[in-house]
Formats: structure tokens, sequence, C-alpha cells
């Protein structure tokens, strides 16, 4: 969320989680001083950050009422176990493709919430693009995740096909956006009723 009108737009609809974006060089990095009514105060609040200082993530997380701090950067699991500690609830992303080694998550077990794959890419943040979704046939691990990466209006019906014990929610961004940081409610409403759809 970048914008406080289209925050309380999509307020109102059944979304679990709303992503604050705190990384200079994303176009939705909500900036230096955003407006303080951004945040709201209904849906849960995730501070997404890329490599940054443990002690300004805890900070913003205290000032803005975060419950989840999401992590796309190099962030180690102590890192994680500092800020879980605080009471926060975390989740680490990890980009994928074919080649990446699962394995790598067993030292985040115990320090994380959850796991958010994306596509991989050259630089931190999303591409828009997705990854091949078999290659979570491949994850065998306990820690429920987020799916991300390029996911479209018209891709309910692929993911309620997904079989997969731990796949835990949906991370919708660009391909429901007008512009960056600007949610169009319409798509947003018509893929969550499509996705809760007996």
């Amino acid at each position: 969320m970048k914008f406080t009108e289209n925050r309380n737009a999509v307020e109102k609809l059944p979304v679990d989680l709303l992503g604050y974006i705190f990384y200079p060089p994303s176009k939705r990095y909500v900036g230096e001083n955003p407006d303080t009514g951004l945040f709201g105060s209904g849906k849960p609040k995730a501070g997404d950050f890329v490599d940054e200082n443990v002690f300004e993530m805890l900070a913003l997380a205290k000032n803005l009422n975060f419950e989840y701090v999401q992590l796309h950067g190099k962030e180690n699991p102590k890192t994680c176990k500092i800020i879980r500690a605080q009471g926060l609830k975390v989740i680490k992303a990890f980009n994928l493709n074919e080649a990446f080694d699962f394995a790598l998550l067993k030292t985040y077990e115990k320090t994380v919430d959850y796991f958010l794959f994306d596509t991989k890419t050259n630089l931190p943040g999303g591409s828009g693009e997705k990854f091949d979704w078999s290659i979570l046939e491949k994850y065998e691990g306990e820690i429920p995740f987020f799916l991300s990466g390029g996911i479209q209006p018209d891709d309910a019906e692929k993911i309620r096909g997904l079989d997969h014990r731990q796949l835990f929610g949906i991370d919708l961004n660009s391909g429901f956006e007008d512009e960056p940081g600007v949610k169009n409610i319409e798509k947003l409403g018509n893929f969550i009723k499509e996705m809760k759809a007996l």
C-alpha cells in the first residue's frame, strides 16, 4: 500500500494482510515521511524490508503498529530471531528457480513464521513474472508459505488447484494494480470471490 485513499478501499475487501514497502529503490516505497493515515488501524500490517538495520525495522514496526515484518534481502536466521523475539511475526522471502536448494531453509525453520516464495530476479523486489509452480513440490518443510510472483487476475482457478499442505496465502501485487502502489479494487474483489468460490 502506498496511498491512503487506496488503502481505505482495499481494507473494505476481505483481505487478511496489508504490506508497506520500506525499500527506497522500489516504485512502491512509502517514502521517508508517509502520511500516518496510510497505515490505518483495521487490517494487520506488514513492513517489507531489504537488508535494513534490524533496530530500524523494530522501531518502525513499533511506531506504526506492524504485526509482521517481511524480509526480502539476505537477512540471516539471527536477524529473524531478534525480530521474532519482540513479538512480531516474520515472513522471510526466497526467490525460486529450478536450481533453488530448499535445504537452505532448514536454518530458518525455528526463526520465522512464514516463508514467501517469489520469482528469482537479479535485484530485490518483484519482477511481475511467475516462476514454475511445480518447483513447490520440492518443498517438504514445516513452515507455511505465501505464494508470490506475477500472480494475475485469471490465476484463481490454477492456484485453487495447487495441492500443497503448506500453502498458506497469496501475495497479490503488480497484476492487480493500475500503477505501482495503486491497487485495482475491482480486480482484487473479483479474484477474492473466485478464490473463495466452492
